[in-house]
């Protein structure tokens, strides 16, 4: 299985958080990102929403999401835990991906919890958009600072890295909790975690093999390993 962070949407064009240059260099995340910060003033944290966006709505699947995707559909990938809200992994292809932290093509209302899909890159065009239900103001469906992780997908992430054996970490800080626990808590009970980060990370240490490059340029290269030098072929 896979466990991915901001890094593995780096190469696509989407700003990380953390490390050099991320957005909370630029922002702070209490203005931003949390329920506070919405309840004070939801035009601004809109405003930011829709800038990241648009970001992402310009952006194309990387090499590593195309690849997860593709050993995924060939039965060698269990699936995807996600700590990305950018939708990226579903759109490369991928079908079994836990989104840990939610989505920004999703928003649901903060009166009522109705939930309603967009597509990629479908921006709101409403300064404040409201609940067609209730007319209640709709927020982004994104796990904010102070907020839990939804328990079905924690759930469902849990699962998942029960039953792999191998366990891809790609480009994740290992700072945010409780996600980072899945990983450390996999391998104290023995699992093989593989960490493609071009730095080191809070994971560093648990990881059984490190790949220091960019999470696009390493998977091509495992890719062409695995299938176009035949490893793979009969299975």
């Amino acid at each position: 299985m896979a466990f991915t962070g901001a890094g593995a949407s780096a190469e696509a064009g989407i700003p990380t958080f953390r490390g050099k240059g991320g957005l909370w260099d630029k922002y702070k995340p209490e203005e931003l990102a949390t329920p506070h910060a919405f309840s004070k003033d939801p035009k601004k944290v809109w405003e930011w929403y829709k800038w990241r966006m648009s970001i992402i709505s310009r952006a194309k699947p990387t090499r590593a999401h195309e690849v997860l995707a593709k050993w995924e559909e060939r039965g060698i990938l269990m699936g995807v835990v996600t700590q990305n809200v950018d939708g990226l992994h579903q759109v490369a292809g991928s079908k079994n991906v836990v989104e840990l932290h939610g989505s920004v093509w999703r928003v649901r209302c903060s009166s009522c919890g109705i939930k309603y899909d967009l597509e990629f890159g479908r921006i709101p065009e409403e300064e404040l958009p409201t609940c067609r239900r209730c007319h209640g103001l709709l927020r982004p469906d994104v796990v904010w600072f102070g907020e839990p992780i939804p328990h079905d997908q924690f759930n469902r992430a849990q699962k998942m890295f029960s039953e792999a054996e191998v366990i891809l970490v790609i480009g994740t800080s290992g700072a945010v909790m409780p996600a980072a626990m899945l990983p450390i808590n996999a391998a104290m009970e023995g699992k093989v975690l593989i960490e493609i980060n071009p730095e080191e990370t809070n994971l560093s240490s648990f990881s059984t093999i490190k790949i220091r490059e960019p999470a696009g340029k390493a998977f091509d290269k495992l890719d062409k390993i695995l299938w176009e030098e035949g490893s793979l072929e009969d299975r």
